[in-house]
């Protein structure tokens, strides 16, 4: 087929919307791909604005301020004439749990319901859901931030994807994922001849699958070989919230109780009882700095009977108990948001 061709006939117009802190990486990863399709194709297929809240520059969580071609009110005047998009992107990153505007919220509603597509970069899903778009749907957010999104929203169906669409709604978890999930649209538009000559452009060797995982495999990330102990850490990761007993993980592996911990003190240097606990407050500490759960929610949630004995094992760790782990991220946020450090 000549993309040529093709191409004339199809055309999108994107609003990308910067949220304060977004990351620059997935919002650029995806402007480009754009921009080299339109260069591939000779002819601008695809066009961008950029859109805040009010239509003033954006500070991205690298310090680097864009201008912005509309604010939301210009984008909802949008909605029913000329420059009606045919696509929005919702652009975050580091503390969108503190970024709720209920006029934000009600424009891609009204978005969304009038056809247009409306989808998220790093961790803009968590502004769908916040407006009420993602329940019932399947959807992708970074990985650092899927515990406290899966708490906060359960309605919504998330998964530690590269990126989802589902139905008229795009997510992706940020990083150079966005980059995947927009060949995923030049290839609905303009098929795989001009996704491959794109990719060429960007030397990029394949294109990911949206369901190839975000984050390095156990071995590489832990550095461990040993399959019956990335099996037995696969186990615990799973179960976080209802820890299983070593006696179960003993059956479900084949080994004894006496072999796990042999394995375990050679291969990670400590017992599998401290491994399980310490990824158990590792979670707990996403949740403490990217959620507004209360702490004894957030014991349970991590497997806790209790909220005094979850806090004497957080301090036991990380030498501070989960209130003042809390406080200083209540301290970072507003260093961030002053540019002053209290």
């Amino acid at each position: 087929m000549d993309i040529t061709n093709r191409g004339h006939a199809k055309k999108r117009a994107l609003v990308f919307f910067l949220v304060p802190h977004f990351t620059m990486l997935p919002f650029a990863a995806a402007v480009e791909t754009l921009r080299i399709a339109n260069r591939m194709l000779g002819y601008a297929a695809y066009t961008w604005r950029l859109c805040s809240v009010d239509g003033e520059k954006v500070y991205s969580s690298s310090g680097i301020g864009l201008e912005v071609n509309s604010s939301l009110a210009d984008e909802r005047r949008h909605l029913s004439g000329e420059h009606r998009p045919s696509m929005v992107l919702m652009c975050s990153g580091i503390y969108v749990e503190e970024f709720n505007n209920k006029s934000v919220n009600a424009w891609l509603r009204e978005t969304y319901n009038r056809g247009t597509a409306v989808g998220s970069l790093c961790t803009g899903a968590h502004i769908l859901a916040q407006a009420g778009l993602l329940n019932g749907k399947r959807c992708a957010i970074h990985w650092e931030n899927l515990p406290g999104f899966a708490e906060a929203f359960p309605q919504a169906e998330v998964y530690a994807d590269l990126y989802e669409v589902d139905s008229n709604l795009y997510t992706c978890a940020g990083g150079t994922a966005s980059l995947d999930m927009m060949l995923n649209l030049i290839g609905q538009d303009f098929g795989d001849n001009l996704v491959n000559r794109v990719c060429e452009q960007q030397l990029t060797d394949r294109v990911r699958n949206p369901h190839d995982r975000q984050r390095l495999p156990l071995r590489a990330r832990l550095g461990v070989q040993n399959s019956k102990v990335l099996q037995i850490i696969e186990l615990m990761e799973n179960n976080l919230a209802e820890p299983l007993s070593l006696v179960e993980i003993a059956d479900d592996v084949g080994l004894s109780r006496r072999q796990i911990e042999r394995l375990f003190r050679q291969e990670m240097g400590r017992s599998p009882a401290r491994y399980y606990l310490e990824i158990r407050l590792d979670r707990a500490r996403h949740l403490l700095v990217q959620s507004s759960m209360p702490v004894v929610e957030v014991a349970v949630a991590c497997g806790f009977v209790s909220a005094s004995h979850f806090s004497k094992c957080y301090r036991e760790v990380y030498n501070r108990s989960p209130q003042q782990e809390r406080a200083e991220r209540k301290l970072s946020l507003n260093t961030a948001r002053t540019g002053v450090v209290v």
